[in-house]
């Protein structure tokens, strides 16, 4: 049931099911989730990147540290925000109860048409390059793959959601147990000689190598949209975000050790696929398909959670707004909101075949999604000030550290990347936005439905 204000009707609770989300995924289901979307295909495609932008081993490590450091201060942001307010609508709910229906509609309408499809989509195309390095379909056997993934883990979804956590938990396993015999191999393999950097870029491409690192922890945000199905929120909330960026930081500082003792940082700042090139050093060609068959492991990983919380917001959305009513079901007996996923597989699909056309299916979902993204997650972080000054805390609620310090310093963060995604405008960034803009006739409509 939503919270009415002049912005627009909500659908009645007559117009949807009785239904709710129960409260059946304990700590180790939701750190599972938060450490499959986070580590996705990210930290197998920036630390090469990383590497040149920093131009020392030091300068390298210490960015990778730093981006753990950023993304526990936003965690702590959310945790006050999730314990507080739990909702399976999530970002939606903190943005509704602060600045009103019109902006929750919008984010919802970005999140299902722009953010959480585009990241399937990415997510989809990373896992289609990287099967068809292992056995090509063809000329379309990325987007076969990708459409194939998107298919199969929406069915999985849609059958319910034990099946669904039971599947992420046990590729959550497999990539982090993958990542770690990576880093093992790294340690051990002797360092080959390469030229010495003589010109360190670390004053000068830090920023850049910044966006980079969080790009790659991005999604631990995704613990608000659980808040209403995690046993005991106002303390597992809490203790999944800090487990999971405790661990996902010891991986991904662990794995750029092992990449620059086994390669050092020439070799890994000038290296396409670091990863594949580390392993190709220590095993050859059968190190190469490894290195595929974990990649593709950990993209299906992130695909996986990432269906399982965007369909969330859908579900909240149609909830809320009679426009969007068919997405406000929820599934009792398989828990899980069946109108919402088969809307966010098939606005996934479109994609792929947006994907294909551009001839450039990763670098365009990337540049489809980050505007809008880090605009609205900058809204989030203004939320927490708005709330606290307009609603008393829950008495067992999480309180942000040194508040207003820590907050505000997730804002600067965010409006910096929103700033860094919009100083090089390409196509891909301008259809985000045109579509986010799209948004507002639908709007209109709805309120015309009051």
């Amino acid at each position: 049931m939503g919270l009415p204000n002049s912005s627009g009707s909500i659908a009645s609770t007559t117009q949807v099911e009785s239904a709710r989300p129960k409260t059946t995924l304990n700590l180790f289901d939701a750190i599972a989730l938060i450490v499959g979307i986070v580590i996705g295909a990210g930290i197998f495609e920036t630390p090469a990147l990383v590497a040149a932008n920093t131009g020392t081993n030091s300068a390298a490590l210490l960015a990778w540290i730093a981006g753990g450091v950023v993304s526990l201060i936003g965690a702590l942001c959310y945790a006050e925000l999730a314990t507080n307010y739990p909702h399976v609508g999530g970002n939606y709910y903190y943005l509704q109860r602060a600045y009103g229906n019109a902006i929750a509609f919008l984010f919802a309408w970005a999140r299902m048409t722009i953010v959480q499809t585009g990241s399937i989509a990415l997510l989809a195309f990373v896992f289609g390059d990287y099967a068809s390095e292992i056995f090509s379909l063809g000329n379309f056997s990325t987007p076969i793959y990708a459409a194939g993934a998107i298919v199969l883990f929406t069915v999985i979804n849609l059958a319910g959601l034990r099946l669904g956590k039971g599947v992420q938990n046990a590729l959550s396993a497999a990539k982090v147990v993958g990542l770690i015999l990576v880093v093992i191999i790294g340690l051990f393999t002797s360092p080959t000689a390469a030229p010495v950097v003589t010109e360190s870029k670390s004053s000068l491409s830090w920023g850049l190598a910044m966006i980079l690192v969080l790009l790659s922890y991005g999604g631990w945000n995704e613990a608000a949209y659980i808040s209403a199905e995690i046993q005991n929120p106002r303390r597992n909330i809490v203790r999944s975000l800090l487990w999971s960026i405790g661990i996902i930081t010891a991986i991904y500082v662990a794995i750029n050790a092992a990449y620059l003792h086994g390669l050092g940082i020439s070799a890994m700042a000038n290296s396409p696929a670091v990863a594949a090139e580390l392993m190709r050093r220590a095993f050859g060609q059968p190190g190469v398909v490894f290195i595929s068959v974990l990649v593709a492991i950990s993209a299906l990983g992130a695909m996986n959670a990432t269906i399982f919380t965007g369909a969330r917001t859908n579900y909240a959305l149609g909830q809320d707004f009679s426009v969007f009513r068919a997405l406000g079901t929820w599934r009792s007996q398989q828990n899980t909101p069946t109108t919402a996923l088969l809307v966010q597989g098939a606005i996934s699909l479109f994609l792929i075949g947006l994907g294909v056309l551009t001839r450039k299916g990763f670098e365009a979902m990337v540049d489809y999604t980050a505007p809008v993204f880090w605009f609205f997650f900058l809204l989030v972080g203004i939320s927490v000030f708005i709330l606290r000054s307009q609603e008393p805390l829950q008495e067992n609620g999480f309180r942000v550290p040194f508040y207003p310090i820590t907050p505000i310093l997730f804002c600067l963060i965010c409006g910096y990347l929103l700033y860094s995604s919009l100083v090089y405008v390409k196509t891909g960034a301008i259809a985000g936005v045109v579509v986010l803009a799209l948004g507002i006739p639908v709007l209109y409509r709805q309120n015309q439905l009051r």
